[in-house]
């Protein structure tokens, strides 16, 4: 695979929106103001505990070509609380080499440092690669989500 798994860094804005406006793309949403992005990237390098968390996945010649978005947040139904994995992406030309499956056990191994060990995430339907690697690193649930109407 030849990537190193690390922390986001403030130094890494310009390639990691690259990386987050194909993730953006990728599910259809239209371009976004540079704000949103300018925000989003501030969160993610604040270092506040209770916000996201971002890893990002750099190969051997320094690019970035993947990242993950997760947070950890209470819940009634465990004492540890869980983590949401929000966002996953990898460059389209680095797909099936083995970084989605290295950000998401670096997650997993996050959650498990912070005392957290349940990790959760959705994806859509029609996510068909995506999903052939989630059923070998996760279990598919039951659970049909619903939106508010806007």
């Amino acid at each position: 695979m030849g990537v190193t798994i690390r922390a986001l860094e403030p130094a890494d804005q310009a390639a990691w929106q690259e990386l987050y406006e194909g993730y953006q793309a990728f599910y259809g949403h239209d371009a976004r103001p540079q704000a949103f992005y300018d925000a989003a990237f501030a969160r993610l390098v604040s270092g506040d505990a209770r916000d996201f968390h971002a890893l990002v996945a750099q190969s051997a010649e320094g690019a970035l070509v993947g990242l993950v978005h997760y947070v950890f947040h209470p819940s009634l139904w465990r004492e540890d609380g869980v983590c949401y994995l929000q966002d996953l992406f990898a460059a389209p030309e680095q797909r099936g080499t083995g970084i989605g499956r290295a950000l998401i056990e670096a997650v997993y191994a996050e959650a498990d440092r912070a005392g957290s060990p349940a990790v959760y995430w959705l994806t859509a339907e029609d996510n068909h690669a995506g999903r052939r690697l989630y059923d070998r690193v996760g279990v598919k649930t039951p659970f049909i989500r619903y939106n508010r109407p806007a």
